[in-house]
């Protein structure tokens, strides 16, 4: 394998949160949190912001990072990290790039790197992701998609329906279903064919993006988590996650 990187997709014009990779976590941006946890990944060569506006590039550089400016009107971040990569110089010896979303603060550099690791014994392999035990709560809820797997642990398929249904009530956990978290590394070139197709008739009906690498035949090998992922969606998520590192650091302070 050539190498790998981490694109962060960060645009200021969220409809929910306008200006998120901007907002403030204990006195730090959002970005910058993410862009410094994604750093200290062992596995990804170098971390690089896909946005569409000079206010992000500056944090970006002023984070340690380079950035590269892509067109406004991209459809999903990951058309937005395939134009970074096509305008990236030496981006073409890039083999692997991860998909480290923006709103994650709290992201892992050993959480990424196990998403690049089946690729450096796989040479065939396009695709990975990542999915979590399931409760009963996410098994049902419509707003969080349910992987079913093979016993590689590669995707079958991706729903926002309870899957797999049972007759019965289900006992949790299920060994061949997981609930999806939206992390992804592709092989780059599976990541051009797939912004070159346009959206699928499956990915339409579940509003459901990874389902169109499905479509196109993909392989995507999925890495059970150890914990969810926490996201800032909204502002009222900043609260949330400035409590998680004060938990943190109460816990630190207690084990010194």
């Amino acid at each position: 394998m050539k190498r790998a990187v981490g694109v962060i997709p960060a645009r200021f014009a969220s409809t929910r949160f306008p200006g998120k990779p901007l907002a403030l976590i204990n006195g730090k941006p959002l970005l910058t949190w993410t862009i410094e946890g994604a750093r200290t990944s062992r596995s990804l060569s170098e971390i690089i912001v896909a946005t569409d506006d000079e206010r992000i590039v500056k944090l970006a550089e002023a984070s340690g990072v380079r950035a590269v400016m892509t067109d406004s009107q991209l459809p999903t971040g990951t058309d937005r990290i395939w134009q970074a990569i096509q305008r990236l110089e030496g981006g073409s010896d890039i083999d692997v790039v991860v998909n480290v979303q923006g709103d994650e603060p709290l992201i892992e550099g050993s959480l990424l790197d196990r998403l690049v690791e089946p690729f450096l014994h796989d040479s065939q392999l396009e695709m990975a992701t990542m999915g979590l035990e399931l409760t009963m709560e996410t098994l049902m809820s419509p707003q969080t998609p349910k992987i079913v797997m093979n016993a590689k642990d590669e995707a079958l398929y991706f729903s926002r329906l309870p899957i797999p249904y049972t007759r019965q009530e289900p006992k949790l956990p299920l060994k061949a279903a997981l609930k999806h978290i939206g992390i992804y590394a592709y092989r780059t070139k599976f990541l051009e064919k797939f912004c070159a197709e346009a959206p699928t008739e499956l990915e339409q009906a579940e509003s459901l993006e990874q389902l169109r690498a499905l479509y196109l035949g993909a392989r995507i090998k999925v890495i059970r988590a150890e914990h969810d992922s926490w996201g800032v969606d909204i502002p009222e998520d900043i609260q949330k996650i400035e409590d998680i590192l004060r938990k943190r650091n109460g816990e630190r302070t207690k084990a010194r």
